[in-house]
Formats: C-alpha cells, structure tokens, sequence
C-alpha cells in the first residue's frame, strides 16, 4: 500500500474550485506542516482567509512559493505562464510543480522553458469539478472515484511523479499516466465540445425573439437544464481551455458539425431507422457511464 503523501509546504496558486478542495483535503487528512495560497484578487484572499483554508496568505506568487517543496498551479491555462515567471526566482531545487488543468501541451510548452532546472513538473489533471467556483466553492470530497491524469514527460523525475500520483490517489482518485497531445484530443470531445455546446445552446436560448426569457426560465426541461449547469461554469477558465486547446476542439467541432448534418438529414426525410439507430448507441454510453460509476 502506498505511504499517506506529505509535504512540508505546500503553495497554493490560485484558490478556485480545485485549490480550495486540495485545501480542505490537505487540512482534514494533515498532509502537510504548513500551506499558503496565493489569489491575484484581495477580496478572493480575504474569502479564503475567512473560511481558514490556508496558514498563511499572499497576493505574490513569488512570496507563496518561497519554501514550498509542492507548487499546484490552480489558474486558468493562459495565465500559467505569467504566473510561473513571476514565481521562477523562488522556487526551491527540488520542488515539485503541477498544475490542475484541463489542457496540458500548452501548459508544458509554456513551463519547460521558464521553470529552473532542479524543479519538477508533473503536468496534471484532476477530471472532478463542479458549475461552481471560488473558495467557498471547494470540499474534500471533490475528488472521490474521479480520475486524475498526470502527462509528465519521459524526462521527468520519477520520484516527483510518483509523489503527485499518491497525492491524487490520497484524494480517493483513479490515476492514469498519458501522453499530453492525447490527453488534449480525449477531453475535447468528452469535456470541451459539451462545454462549447452547451454555451452555445443557452445562448441561442437567450437570443430567441419569439420565445421570451421568462418563458426559457419557466418551461425548461430537464435537458435544457442540464445545459445550463454545464454553462454556468467559470467563463474565464473556459475561455482559455479553448483557446490554449483549438487544435484539438476544432478538429472534434467539425466531426460534430458532420454528424449534426446527417442528424438534420434524417428529421427532414423522416427517416425513423437512423434516428433511432442513433439514439440506441447513444443510450449504451449513458449505460456504461454508470456502470463505470461516472455518471
């Protein structure tokens, strides 16, 4: 049985949805001696402080990760980066980075020229979340019976890698090791595209001029509520999985578009065989979601 993972300090970068659950988890389970989290926003800091998340407090990457032998960057995809050069002159040798998010060749493209040698990167990605966001947002549980996949590459540091990997499997999830192109065409179709979908479907809503707002409110049925979970995620994050994933969503959104031709296709000729041929390898998905226990 692997050993419970601890660590003597842990920084937080960010303290979203992720981070303030990596947080909560950290605190019940004491796998750490000391944590600081870090938000770009005072009035964010101030929320996290008041519900205790963290020892210690910092709106500077560079003081947070001072010290820190585990870095976990919980901030949109396009703000990495930024965040990772501020921090670079104070990462200790040793540490180990890893990130949470739901793109990860940009991300590597973006850190391996900018961390220092002796700094760990094990690229990862929790597949847990919820449409809610911000400190308050956050719970422990978040992670149990999900998947987490870690895209390190072939030169990364097997000890830092397998310290990540007990963390995650710690937090009560399922890790899988892949490769971070393939990683990024996987959830663009079973993450993205819905993602996308879904924005575009509620905002199609919002724009009818002969159905008014009141009445999408009133009447809408449970699939169109569904929806409207899925779109009530956090834009900015959303917005930059997108564009830091456009290769790999485009390529999904034009197999979609080609199969939502053939779809209008068969509503227009009424042809019932490939409509419910469809609807009946589509219900087999939902089957064995739950019986994977997804769902």
């Amino acid at each position: 049985m692997t050993a419970t993972p601890h660590f003597d300090r842990v920084a937080l970068i960010g303290i979203g949805l992720i981070n303030s659950s990596i947080a909560r988890l950290i605190k019940r389970d004491g796998l750490a001696a000391s944590m600081i989290c870090c938000a770009r926003r005072q009035e964010t800091l101030d929320e996290a402080r008041a519900l205790e998340l963290c020892d210690d407090y910092t709106t500077d990457p560079a003081e947070a990760v001072r010290g820190a032998d585990l870095v976990v960057l919980g901030v949109p995809v396009g703000a990495i980066k930024s965040v990772a050069e501020a921090m670079q002159g104070e990462l200790q040798a040793g540490a180990i980075v890893t990130d949470v998010g739901s793109v990860k060749a940009t991300v590597i493209n973006d850190l391996r020229p900018v961390l220092p040698a002796g700094v760990h990167f094990v690229p990862g990605h929790p597949v847990a979340g919820t449409e809610h966001s911000g400190p308050s947002a956050g719970f422990a549980e978040l992670f149990d019976g999900r998947w987490c996949i870690l895209t390190p590459e072939e030169a990364t540091d097997e000890v830092a890698v397998e310290k990540v990997r007990a963390f995650w499997a710690h937090a009560g999830m399922r890790v899988d090791l892949m490769d971070a192109k393939h990683h990024d065409q996987v959830l663009a179709i079973t993450s993205h595209l819905p993602h996308l979908i879904a924005y575009n479907i509620v905002g199609t809503a919002h724009d009818l001029e002969t159905v008014t707002e009141r009445e999408v409110i009133k009447y809408s049925a449970g699939g169109f509520r569904d929806f409207t979970r899925i779109a009530a995620s956090d834009p900015v994050m959303w917005r930059d999985v997108f564009l830091n994933n456009r290769e790999a969503v485009l390529e999904m959104l034009g197999r979609f578009s080609e199969d939502l031709a053939s779809l209008q296709r068969a509503i227009r000729w009424s042809d019932g065989d490939a409509l419910e041929e469809l609807f009946t390898r589509t219900r087999e998905i939902r089957r064995s979601l739950i019986e994977a226990k997804q769902a």
